[in-house]
């Protein structure tokens, strides 16, 4: 894990997402259609490639009725 602040709010991200999905049993086809985030976008925000604009966390939360982004705590 990186020590870079915003590396590990990403990773962070990235793993609550992750465990939202999981919960929920969605793919990321189905998250996709539920939140209008495309598939691409949802992948690479699981893998850490890219970090999510705050639009797409919005509709990523709002999908999965939880939150996401986890805080000054990281």
């Amino acid at each position: 894990m990186s020590d870079h602040h915003g590396a590990k709010v990403a990773q962070a991200l990235a793993e609550r997402l992750s465990t939202a999905m999981e919960s929920t049993g969605w793919s990321v086809a189905e998250l996709s259609r539920r939140s209008e985030v495309s598939r691409l976008a949802i992948a690479n925000v699981l893998a850490g490639k890219v970090w999510p604009d705050l639009l797409t966390i919005a509709r990523l939360e709002k999908a999965l009725d939880c939150d996401l982004w986890p805080g000054r705590s990281v």
